[in-house]
């Protein structure tokens, strides 16, 4: 990790060590804390790591903004930090300014479409779009007679239907009724809304590895505090293999996330290399977060499941982000496709060179 990615990461540590403590969290039912850490967030330029300077942002490499996401996964924040990065990324592919604010990007699944009229508006619907109704504005990528085009859009012009997605947060449906963007220009020369899945998903897994190593924090800490039968709980062969398979799912995560994060901020386009890596680390997280919080809860046994403890804070969003930016069996098929399409003998190179 570079200098400045250190600085990038610490920072972010700090802020959220001192607004988003995850006992504090827990018991605030009201949501009192979020106001306060997005205020710090924003002074310390974070929500728009990826903007460059000339567009309003902080100008951070990718690697520093993907050291955030890891961070803000090991403290399961429930804000829009990592949506706002991705739409400030989304519109800095077409150099336009980020407005200041929570925002979100649309669409956040890869089946659904939003379409550029012919008059410069914008039709369609997009489901699961994470944090829509905190959001004041949509980063959108549109597509058109003429090809992609990214879109800024107001959020209080658009039909927002709330949704919770499995941990209770933002989950929105957002229809585009004839929407006329604050702005929009044409999306680079290959980009697609592939790219954008692609980087949507190694954000949500870099999200998800913090959460787990969380998970394997605490599970291990509650093993050595919890007495059964005169002796810690972590004394017993079967609690200790299973915290063995949770370090190794969180591990494996970790591995997985931090190689495709690496493989784009070292791209220079999310070719088949890049597609490889991502869509790799989706799926890996996403089973690692299925097991893990299996394993979790199982090593916490009832007291785990109760809204009290803080285990759930963890669990349930590296559950429900596995559904962003494409599923897990999505990728898969995607993946298997892209192999199938190369041919047998490019399978061996193709996974080789990474």
């Amino acid at each position: 990790m570079a200098e400045s990615e250190n600085i990038v990461a610490e920072t972010a540590e700090r802020i959220f060590a001192d607004l988003a403590d995850i006992q504090t969290i827990n018991r605030d039912s009201k949501g009192g804390w979020k106001a306060p850490l997005w205020l710090a967030l924003t002074e310390a330029g974070l929500p728009l790591s990826w903007v460059p300077e000339d567009c309003g942002g902080s100008a951070a490499s990718l690697a520093e903004g993907f050291s955030v996401l890891s961070s803000a996964g090991r403290f399961a924040l429930a804000v829009p930090l990592a949506e706002t990065m991705l739409a400030g990324w989304l519109l800095a592919q077409a150099k336009i300014t980020s407005p200041e604010g929570a925002m979100t990007v649309a669409p956040a699944g890869p089946r659904d479409r939003i379409a550029l009229n012919a008059d410069g508006t914008l039709s369609g619907r997009a489901r699961g779009v994470p944090f829509a109704g905190d959001a004041r504005h949509l980063a959108v990528l549109a597509t058109g007679a003429g090809g992609f085009a990214i879109a800024l859009v107001d959020a209080g012009h658009c039909r927002i239907e709330r949704g919770l997605n499995l941990a209770g947060d933002g989950n929105d449906t957002v229809t585009f009724n004839n929407v006329q963007p604050a702005a929009i220009k044409p999306a680079p020369a290959g980009f697609d809304q592939t790219a954008l899945m692609l980087m949507g998903a190694v954000a949500r897994s870099l999200q998800i590895a913090g959460a787990l190593e969380s998970m394997l924090d605490v599970s291990v800490r509650y093993s050595n505090e919890r007495i059964a039968f005169e002796k810690k709980i972590s004394k017993f062969q079967a609690v200790q293999h299973n915290l063995a398979r949770l370090a190794g799912e969180s591990a494996a995560a970790l591995a997985a996330a931090t190689s495709a994060a690496d493989a784009i901020a070292g791209g220079q386009a999310f070719d088949d290399a890049v597609f490889l890596e991502a869509a790799s680390a989706k799926i890996r997280c996403s089973e690692a977060a299925e097991k893990g919080a299996a394993i979790a809860h199982q090593v916490h046994g009832a007291i785990g499941f109760t809204i009290e403890h803080i285990l759930h804070r963890f669990s349930l969003r590296a559950l429900a982000w596995r559904d962003d930016f494409g599923s897990e069996s999505y990728w898969a098929v995607e993946l298997g496709r892209l192999v199938a399409a190369r041919g047998a003998d490019e399978l061996w190179p193709l996974v080789a060179s990474r």
